[in-house]
Parts: structure tokens; sequence; C-alpha cells
């Protein structure tokens, strides 16, 4: 007989586990900005138990290499849109939308970690001296950065954690979740080995699937180009009631209806 693929030893599986692309190395190239938004704003975005750390989005739209083995490297491209948080001392960014190139990142960020991640189109240009990122869904662009590359300040490592909930929506009427959903926190460990100043510009553009726009810029507090790699895990932190997230989930499955929280 031959072989059937639909089912693995235990073994088999282990090692899978083990070549995970989440927690391979990977050559990233990226455009990072911190913008401000209104206070009002970026505490209405954030779920319990979070607590605003600063009224502040952070923007990092990447073109990610995964070296999956000597022969083949996976690459996509990504976005992380965020606020500013902190969960019982640890500061991090709450993420609200999570785009990505490939089926594969989208199925994988959001099974394991519960990561609001989407496909979406990416198209990160860059020459020496400038870098440019426009993402779009669906035939419409919502985020846009560009700008010039500027003075080097030289390589850096940190580690960058951030927050979101995995949850199960129910198969049962009259339920929204199958169990208690999960607060959990990646840490991202970023080794990069080039990184620049950047004069630049974000602009946010009104798309009903993803509606960044809410979100204005107030002011450009920082952009950079970085060149390097990163690693990624991620903590189960605890169980929450569902009440808490429930506001908030609906958005991860391209929410139409063109409704939300009037703030005053």
């Amino acid at each position: 007989m031959g072989t059937l693929r639909y089912v693995k030893t235990l073994d088999q599986v282990r090692k899978a586990k083990e070549a995970d692309p989440e927690f391979l190395p990977s050559s990233v190239r990226s455009v990072r900005a911190v913008y401000e938004t209104d206070p009002a704003i970026a505490a209405a975005l954030l779920p319990k138990p979070l607590e605003l750390a600063a009224p502040e989005i952070c923007v990092t739209c990447s073109d990610v290499a995964m070296h999956i083995s000597p022969e083949f490297t996976f690459e996509i491209g990504s976005m992380v849109f965020g606020v500013r948080a902190r969960y019982e001392g640890v500061d991090g960014i709450y993420i609200i939308t999570m785009p990505m190139t490939a089926e594969a990142a989208v199925v994988g960020g959001r099974e394991t970690y519960g990561e609001p991640k989407k496909l979406a189109d990416i198209d990160f240009e860059w020459s020496p001296g400038q870098a440019s990122v426009k993402v779009a869904r669906m035939g419409m662009p919502y985020v846009e950065m560009s700008g010039t590359i500027g003075e080097s300040t030289g390589p850096r490592e940190f580690v960058e954690h951030a927050y979101c909930y995995k949850a199960f929506p129910s198969c049962e009427a009259g339920k929204f979740f199958d169990t208690d959903p999960l607060l959990v926190r990646l840490e991202w460990r970023h080794k990069q080995t080039n990184v620049h100043k950047m004069d630049g510009t974000i602009t946010l553009h009104d798309s009903p699937m993803d509606p960044v726009a809410d979100i204005p810029v107030k002011r450009l507090l920082s952009m950079e180009y970085e060149e390097g790699s990163t690693q990624s895990n991620g903590t189960v932190l605890r169980s929450i009631p569902g009440d808490w997230i429930l506001p908030y989930l609906h958005q991860r499955y391209d929410d139409t209806s063109g409704e939300g929280v009037v703030l005053e």
C-alpha cells in the first residue's frame, strides 16, 4: 500500500513542530513608524485587561524571508498595526490588524496565537535612499508609508512584545465562544544589522473592511528603515470572559456593517 499523508506518526508530528516557521530565523527588511493619535480613540481600542501605555500607534511593514531549510526559503509581506498597551507591567503592542500575503502565514498565526491576520496585497519597494510600502485588501489600499532613507544609527538587538486574543467562535446557536478566550503575549526577538532614520509620511485610506482611517495620525513620531532577522514565540497569560473581547472580535471577519462605537 502507498503512503497516506493525511496522517502522521506522533514522532513525525514532533519533528514538524520543531521546524515550525514561526520559530525559525528569518531575514527581514522593514519600514517601522510610530504616530500619535487621539488618546480617547487609543484607549477605546483596548479590550480588558489591557491598559493603554501611550496614545501611539505602531506600524511595521516588512518583506520577510523565512529560512525553512538550506534549500527552501518562504517569502511573505506583512504588516503589524497596533496600539501601545501594557499588561502587568510589560509594555507591548495590542495588534489591531496584521495582514499577510500568504495563506500559510495567516492560518498559522490565527490558529496558534490568535493573531488578527488576513490575506492582503503588500507592495514593498526599496532602493538605495528610498523605501515605500502600500497595503491593500480586496482592491482597496488602506495604509501607505514612504520616505527617504537617511543616516545610519547602527545595528541593534531588542525584544518586542505584542498582545492578542486566541478565541474560538462557537458553532452552537446562541453561544459566542466554545471556550473562554485566551490572552496571549507574543515575543519578537529582533537582531537588526542595519537601521536608518527615515524622513517620510504615513497615509491611512478609508476602507470598510479595514477601517484604520478611524485612528487618525495626529503627529508622526518616528520612521525607520531596518534590515536584520526576527524570531518569534508566544505565551498564554490567562483566560478572560468572552464579553471582554466580543466587541472587538468582529473586525477579524471583514465586518461591512459600518457600525461602531460613537466616542464623545
